[in-house]
């Protein structure tokens, strides 16, 4: 008996339906597309096309209205009989001017941006292919609307509205990747994530806690990686891709691999990379004060400063990275699809550049201040089920297990005592996300989810003259952080113009933390932390298109921060004279944000879009002076130090514009242009406004790109406006290791423009090559709050051979 019934069972999962399979090429010059959308809202259906350009649709069948849509192409509104008077073959017509695509990271599910209310700005594969990001951080920069900060070559911290680190999240295949030490400061974790291996990115601007809980205040980056793709034939679908390539600024040596193998049911992606980079030469022309031309080097027991051979190498910088990757699908019929992904991503150590510019006494203040090997580990389980009863029509589970593993290992000059201190976070999440349509004008996205955070810290002080070690204070308290939540989310079409959204969260957060292990090196006045708080967030908005040429979009969102363990228990020096310490006491932060934008389309010739947007965080947790068991100074890493914490200390604000403009001209040319403004305000102990430290000066890139057959170029502008001294934040000002000086010897940040030349040739339908010339002009410069200048000039060149 029990055998017979585990034969039914078997047989209703691994049941075959009729299938059709559609093919969708490009009209032009009739070669299949792949990464073309198809959706459809009744039925509630989406399907993306594979490496030859088909994807199956039988669960559209009888679908009135199929949307087809593909970056660069203009959108397609079917019907399923319309496909099958097609023979099941669909031609796509090339055109840039489009305003909507398909995205994901508005609900996590994948819907058309016209009915977002949120700014949403994608980067296709094509063009991280075509403009070579170095990292997932360059990435985000491409975009023109994400600005990167870096204290070091191995970093990248995105700026976004004004906002940054612990105020923005980082999703990867719709999972969480921010942890419970998320710093206030600029982070590099960003790194940890493979170009190569990234099918599309997402950037969502404004509050995004509704879908995504505590962090999602300036916006969100979605990140989805490479999906493992059927065969729709009886043959197996093997694709795949190598990449190799090469930049003189860092002499960087990279190579990738990817391998995709598809059958009826189960499909597999294998993907690794590998990189290499030298210390970053920065260029000739620019500020002196961006030049240090010696470095610490232990040598004959003692450190010995080195003057180098090239003043303009950026010494310590270089570092090297591996990433792997694999996924299995398995879809036993139209109702399941069951996905497994790992990922993995180690680096080598790597010099912390902005530290090591630090002086003290006239001379280096340290020998050493490097980040250890940073690693990352995800192991991800997700389940989806389309089933149309009367509690959803999609449902999708999804278990995650992440393991992040960083350091800080410092030494002053000439001291024997070597500082480390590793943090270990182990986090856990399950997300329970469902779609609901109710009638054919609304659309439920509700959910829950729960996430775990499990840290340890951990000092250990090596004498190098010995190798005795002994414990040393740790970083962190041992921490577990906790958020629970439920979320409902209605997208109401009023009309075939307008569409309205309106969604509500309730989060529930805990932390506890033990700092027993630092009472023997600091005086705490308590060994223990708890928190128990909740927050209820909540976002309206609409979308309204009078016509196909222009769309008009508003907003109004809340979003929140839980504090977490680096708020509540770090010790850290965030300048020089000055040491953060522990604050058990504190709330999370509210943001309230409103956002109007629109978008217009002139003729098939013009596209501009604009945007607005106001921004204010209240309660915020910002560094203030403060009090350790009664004294406002004590004695760390050597030096008398100013007593600082993190406090609910201030209301902060930020409004600006985000613009951009596109123009088609004749003979396969094309202009485009992104311009961001922002400016933030943060109050102050004393009732005075500071600039905020994460509000970017205006920046921007601008380009002309012509095209024609195989062969793409483009030469493009990437600028900086200038950051006086006066509109320096209070606690930038004093950095020296960072900013220039100015006329009467004050810090600021200048303005630069690069320009750069790119290009791109398909040798075949297999083999493609893409380099080109940054920094062409040499220019010696130094984005924004960053600790070390970009790449002076600099040669690229790629291969690319596709099977």
């Amino acid at each position: 008996m029990k055998r017979i019934f585990i034969w039914c069972f078997l047989s209703g999962w691994m049941g075959i339906s009729y299938a059709q399979t559609v093919t969708v090429v490009d009209q032009l010059t009739e070669k299949p597309l792949e990464g073309v959308a198809l959706i459809s809202e009744r039925p509630r259906a989406s399907a993306v096309t594979n490496a030859i350009g088909q994807t199956e649709i039988s669960e559209f069948a009888n679908a009135e209205k199929i949307e087809v849509r593909s970056l660069g192409y203009k959108t397609l509104v079917v019907s399923y009989d319309q496909i099958e008077s097609f023979n099941f073959e669909i031609e796509l017509e090339q055109s840039s001017l489009v305003l909507d695509q398909v995205v994901v990271s508005a609900t996590r599910w994948r819907q058309t941006s016209d009915n977002v209310p949120s700014r949403i700005v994608s980067i296709p594969p094509e063009e991280i292919a075509f403009h070579n990001p170095q990292t997932a951080a360059d990435l985000l920069g491409i975009s023109g609307m994400v600005f990167i900060q870096k204290s070091q070559q191995g970093g990248g911290s995105p700026m976004i509205r004004g906002f940054a680190t612990n105020r923005l999240i980082y999703t990867i295949d719709g999972v969480r990747m921010n942890t419970a030490i998320f710093r206030g400061g600029n982070l590099q974790n960003v790194i940890n994530l493979d170009p190569f291996a990234t099918e599309n990115t997402e950037v969502l601007f404004g509050p995004g806690s509704v879908i995504y809980g505590s962090d999602a205040i300036g916006g969100v980056m979605s990140f989805q990686t490479l999906t493992p793709q059927f065969s729709l034939t009886g043959k197996p679908l093997i694709s795949g891709k190598a990449i190799t390539r090469y930049s003189s600024a860092n002499d960087e040596h990279t190579g990738h691999l990817d391998v995709h193998i598809g059958w009826k049911k189960w499909a597999l992606v294998t993907s690794f990379s590998s990189w290499d980079y030298d210390h970053l030469r920065q260029g000739r022309f620019g500020p002196d004060d961006y030049i240090k031309n010696i470095y610490p080097r232990w040598q004959d027991s003692m450190d010995v400063i080195i003057t180098q051979d090239d003043p303009l190498l950026q010494i310590p910088s270089a570092y090297s990275q591996i990433n792997l990757m694999q996924k299995v699908r398995f879809k036993p019929n139209e109702k399941w699809d069951l996905r497994y992904g790992f990922h993995y991503s180690v680096t080598s150590p790597y010099g912390r550049y902005d530290r090591h510019n630090r002086f003290r006494n006239g001379t280096l203040r340290y020998a050493e201040w490097n980040y250890g090997p940073q690693l990352w580990m995800m192991n991800n389980l997700s389940l989806s089920h389309r089933e149309g009863n009367a509690v959803y029509d999609q449902l999708n589970l999804s278990l995650a297990w992440q393991s992040f593993e960083e350091s800080r290992i410092d030494r002053s000059l000439n001291s024997d005592e070597r500082n480390t201190q590793t943090e270990n976070v182990e986090a856990y999440s399950v997300n329970l996300d469902f779609t609901k349509s109710k009638g054919s004008k609304n659309t439920l996205y509700y959910g829950a989810e729960f996430v775990l955070n499990d840290v340890t810290s951990k000092g250990i002080l090596t004498d190098i003259s010995t190798g005795r070690q002994q414990d040393g204070p740790s970083r962190y308290p041992q921490s577990v952080w906790i958020s629970v939540a439920a979320y409902l989310n209605d997208e109401l079409r009023v009309s075939d113009k307008l569409t309205l959204q309106a969604g509500l969260r309730y989060n529930r957060f805990m932390l506890d933390a033990d700092f027993s292990s630092n009472v023997a090196y600091y005086p705490f006045p308590f060994t223990t932390a708890d928190i128990r708080n909740g927050a209820l967030t909540g976002s309206i908005g609409g979308s309204y298109r009078p016509s196909e040429s222009w769309v008009i979009k508003a907003g109004f969102g809340t979003a929140f921060r839980s504090p977490n363990v680096d708020d509540v228990g770090k010790v850290f020096d965030s300048e020089p004279g000055s040491v953060t310490v522990p604050n058990p006491d504190l709330e999370a932060e509210y943001a309230y944000n409103f956002d109007l934008g629109i978008a217009k389309v002139f003729g098939d010739a013009v596209k501009i879009d604009l945007t607005g947007y106001y921004t204010m965080l209240q309660n915020a947790l910002v560094r203030r002076d403060f009090q350790l068991d009664g004294l406002d100074s004590i004695l760390y890493d050597g030096q008398m130090s100013r007593v600082q914490s993190i406090q609910n200390a201030a209301v902060a604000t930020v409004f600006g514009v985000q613009t951009g403009i596109e123009v088609k001209l004749p003979a396969g040319f094309r202009l485009v242009s992104d311009l961001n403004y922002q400016l933030g305000k943060e109050e102050l102990d004393d009732g005075s406004v500071s600039p905020s430290r994460h509000a970017a000066p205006l920046f921007g890139i601008s380009g002309l790109r012509y095209q024609y057959d195989n062969l793409m170029l483009e030469l493009n502008a990437i600028y900086q406006g200038k950051k006086s001294y006066d509109n320096l934040p209070m606690e930038e000002r004093a950095k020296d290791e960072i900013y220039a000086k100015d006329a009467n010897g004050n810090n600021y940040a200048p303005s630069w423009t690069t320009f750069n030349l790119k290009t791109s040739y398909r040798l075949s339908e297999k083999l493609s090559i893409s380099g080109g010339l940054e920094n062409v002009t040499d220019r010696r410069y130094r984005p924004y709050s960053s600790g070390i200048s970009g790449p002076g000039r600099n040669f690229i060149l790629s291969f690319k051979a596709r099977f």
